[in-house]
């Protein structure tokens, strides 16, 4: 895809990602997060975090709090428990993505549901459209068949669809892409730019290549086409930018 004149792209290569190594943990941060900060890389619009976090068997996320922040995590390989004080006890397999709505205040914990296998996942903060909602939690299962080689819509602010409900004019979509194939996506909301997240593989997009793990933020457009160089599996996010 030949980037359009006006359209604005960032390049966050996987190698520039913040690291965290904790024994228990190994986690890479796209965005500023705990002791990594890059002023250049708080965020992009209201996505604030995105993490792509490795726990050992039985390891985990001891109960913190959280409170104003839209939670979702998407387990690549693995499954996750998750607890928290509003009653919910689940655990979060590969294929299912999670949600949790801080709103005004709760505590939860995350940890790997095995005791011989790791867990990789993703933990994606974006900022809340309201303020100080009830805590709500949701978790879906997804096939992935209904990705291939087109977006399969998991998180929207749409409640009469089958994705999450999330409270923000965000959008996640997941496909996975055949080497060879483009796909193209059209924003849904006027002013909301894309965060492509590539899992596995390589694509084309925005006249920029991608890698695995690397990321690419794109603006001022309200079209983004994606062409595979492989086989490749890709999280794109739609976000409002202010």
């Amino acid at each position: 895809m030949i980037k359009e004149k006006n359209m604005k792209t960032t390049l966050h290569k996987a190698d520039s990602r913040g690291k965290a190594e904790h024994g228990w943990l190994n986690s890479h941060h796209t965005f500023s997060f705990a002791s990594y900060h890059n002023p250049e890389r708080m965020r992009f619009g209201l996505l604030r975090v995105l993490n792509d976090d490795i726990v050992q068997p039985g390891e985990g996320f001891g109960t913190h709090p959280h409170d104003n922040m839209e939670i979702i995590s998407i387990p690549l390989k693995g499954a996750l428990a998750h607890k928290d004080s509003t009653g919910n006890e689940h655990v979060i397999n590969t294929g299912d993505v999670q949600i949790m709505s801080a709103g005004s205040g709760l505590y939860h914990s995350e940890y790997n549901a095995s005791k011989k296998d790791e867990v990789n996942f993703l933990q994606i903060w974006i900022f809340p459209k309201e303020r100080d909602i009830e805590p709500r939690y949701d978790q879906k299962t997804y096939n992935a068949d209904e990705s291939k080689n087109k977006f399969q819509l998991v998180v929207s602010p749409e409640k009469d669809n089958d994705s999450l409900w999330i409270n923000q004019d965000a959008y996640f979509s997941l496909v996975n892409l055949e080497k060879g194939k483009d796909v193209s996506y059209n924003i849904n909301k006027k002013g909301n730019s894309v965060y492509l997240f590539l899992l596995e593989g390589s694509i084309t997009a925005a006249g920029e290549k991608l890698g695995r793990r690397d990321g690419l933020g794109i603006e001022d457009t309200d079209k983004v086409t994606i062409s595979a160089n492989e086989n490749s599996e890709l999280l794109l996010i739609e976000v409002p930018m202010n």
